[in-house]
């Protein structure tokens, strides 16, 4: 076994329309006081535990033709007794999670993450191996192919066939998609892109390989114009409605609605293109800024239980922070575009009161039972350490730009933490990011850590944004889907004279479900739960169509009589209306601050 792997996987679509896979690992020598094999419990990237070995139908082992006896251990490993000579592990594996975290499969396409499908050979993961990844048996699928950055063996180009991995880390590190999906390729600083996409979808694939070539270049300049892969692969599943990515050393996996694709004959740039634009940039960041940067605590990964950091405000929340400022510097996003972003994204930080409890440090250390579990109190318990963590990298680029006078910035930040951290393979202590912010603006900034990582204080935006001539207002919203970002078209004294239940809300067939109840608001004052169905106002049915135009009539400081089911209950509540909170926030030019409009150029375009 010279020229092979000791350690060799196989995976076949067993039976795409029951959605299993067939999966094996084979060990030429086995331990001889018997073998142990494990799943990870999660996906590197997505701080939750998962528990992937749910999905495993059965398992079997054989050796030499004989069934070899195999037990279960605890929830994710197993172990087979001693044998003679090569042991292979087989399992059915269940897949029907159309995520970008899971594995899919159908007589469509197939689409795996090897965290959900390979077991580890416990005490043998950093050894070379090797997969041979086949299609499903049949006719039918005589058309598939296969994408992936797993380096290929013997398996041509978008073939099936044999791939190798230098470890299981690796291995599990190359998410694997096979159907008839369309394929368009560039290169970008000499290395190969590609970008495949399953599902229907009316896409330019010319357009869209131009503007995430743009990304790409911008991102690989960012970081010193050299890339750290060889080859890179966008998988992308276009579906009805979707939103998500996951990061790899050499690819991610994107989830996406098709509408939000560019198509042919289309020249503008709408909000739903910009948005995946901008998960294209957040994830493609990632390839440096967790995949290479990454908190101590993931050097190396412990998949079978949970690693705690607080440090994921600076890996996922610098990343937000760099996703969309990027665009901007790649030509893909105007400075109104990103402004208006902006007032957005401190507008959903600011209708959350669990800003006020939670510090970003404490969401990143207990996101793997508070940020990726959220309950309908979420938004009183929780921060959000990506919004929040963007917002703490924009402060902290203002800071440091006033700070240096515009010599240095968070770029040189994050490029310290590449040439420090990325490039050795060191992981960065929990102060680590802290200290190299230290180091770039030549200062003292704990102060500044204390109240925008550790405290629950809102972040002086409103005085730094000053300093590249940005005015940060804050009003009252116009409506429920008033999102923020652009200034209001009603007077103040309108929006003050507006009224709120304190209470975010959904339509359940024709009466109103009352999804979230705000902190301090009226509807939590009257003992209203979430959960609750409204079915009238002042005994006059209540509906989605008609709650806003009812509300509209009234004025703060009203009192009125809810009926609401709880369960089969039926429920009478009286409520005093309050006047909307100021939490709608706008980014705008200030036409005062002229003087400031070179630290604002140098700002967005990374000088």
């Amino acid at each position: 076994m010279t020229d092979r792997s000791a350690i060799r996987y196989r995976i076949r679509p067993k039976s795409p329309e029951a959605h299993l896979y067939e999966v094996s690992v084979t060990v030429a020598d086995p331990d001889p006081l018997g073998q142990r094999f494990a799943l990870p419990a999660w996906i590197p990237g997505s701080y939750m535990i998962r528990e992937y070995a749910r999905h495993f139908v059965t398992v079997r082992a054989a050796s030499g033709g004989r069934a070899v006896r195999i037990e279960k251990l605890d929830k994710h490993t197993w172990r087979a007794e001693r044998c003679d000579g090569a042991l292979t592990v087989s399992a059915d594996v269940y897949a029907w999670d159309l995520s970008v975290r899971g594995a899919h499969l159908d007589t469509s396409h197939g689409f795996f993450n090897g965290a959900c499908v390979f077991l580890r050979c416990v005490g043998r993961e950093h050894e070379p191996c090797e997969v041979e990844i086949l299609p499903p048996r049949g006719g039918r699928y005589r058309a598939w192919r296969v994408a992936t950055a797993l380096p290929r063996r013997d398996a041509p180009a978008y073939g099936f066939g044999l791939y190798a991995a230098a470890d299981y880390d690796e291995l599990i590190d190359h998410p694997v998609e096979t159907g008839t999906f369309s394929l368009v390729s560039f290169k970008t600083r000499g290395v190969p892109h590609d970008i495949a996409i399953t599902g229907r979808h009316d896409a330019d694939l010319d357009r869209l390989a131009r503007d995430v070539k743009r990304i790409c270049v911008t991102q690989i300049d960012f970081f010193g114009g050299r890339a750290p892969m060889d080859r890179y692969v966008f998988l992308v599943t276009a579906v009805g409605e979707g939103y998500g990515g996951l990061e790899h050393r050499a690819s991610t996996a994107l989830l996406t609605g098709r509408d939000a694709l560019p198509h042919a004959g289309s020249r503008e740039a709408t909000d739903a293109y910009r948005g995946f634009l901008g998960l294209v940039s957040h994830e493609y960041f990632h390839t440096w800024n967790v995949k290479r940067i990454k908190p101590a605590a993931f050097t190396p990964y412990d998949l079978a239980r949970e690693n705690y950091t607080t440090l994921l405000w600076a890996f996922e929340g610098f990343t937000s922070y760099y996703d969309d400022l990027l665009l901007v510097r790649a030509g893909l996003m105007d400075e109104a575009a990103f402004l208006k972003t902006w007032g957005e994204s401190l507008t959903r930080i600011l209708r959350g009161s669990g800003r006020l409890k939670q510090s970003v440090a404490e969401s990143s250390f207990d996101a793997w039972i508070k940020f990726y579990r959220q309950d309908e109190n979420a938004s009183n318990a929780v921060v959000n350490y990506y919004a929040k963590g963007a917002a703490v990298g924009l402060a902290l680029d203002l800071l440091i730009r006033q700070k240096t006078r515009g010599r240095r910035s968070l770029d040189d930040v994050m490029r310290l933490l590449h040439e420090r951290y990325g490039r050795t393979g060191e992981g960065v202590p929990e102060e680590g990011v802290e200290r190299a912010a230290e180091e770039v603006a030549g200062a003292k900034l704990t102060r500044f850590f204390a109240q925008a990582v550790h405290g629950t204080e809102d972040l002086p935006l409103e005085r730094l944004l000053r300093y590249v001539g940005v005015k940060l207002t804050v009003r009252p919203a116009e409506s429920p889907g008033d999102r923020g970002g652009k200034a209001s078209s009603k007077s103040a004294a309108v929006l003050a004279s507006r009224v709120t239940l304190g209470a975010r809300t959904a339509a359940e067939g024709s009466a109103v479900k009352i999804t979230a109840v705000l902190d301090g608001g009226p509807a939590q004052a009257a003992g209203v739960s979430a959960g609750d169905v409204l079915i009238a106002i002042d005994g006059l049915r209540a509906s989605a169509d008609t709650l806003e135009d009812r509300l509209a009539r009234m004025r703060p400081g009203q009192r009125v009589k809810l009926h609401l089911f709880r369960r089969d209950e039926l429920q009478e509540r009286e409520v005093e209306l309050a006047a909307p909170p100021a939490d709608t926030c706008v980014l705008e030019i200030d036409p005062g601050l002229k003087g400031r409009a070179r630290a604002r150029r140098a700002w967005l375009a990374g000088r």
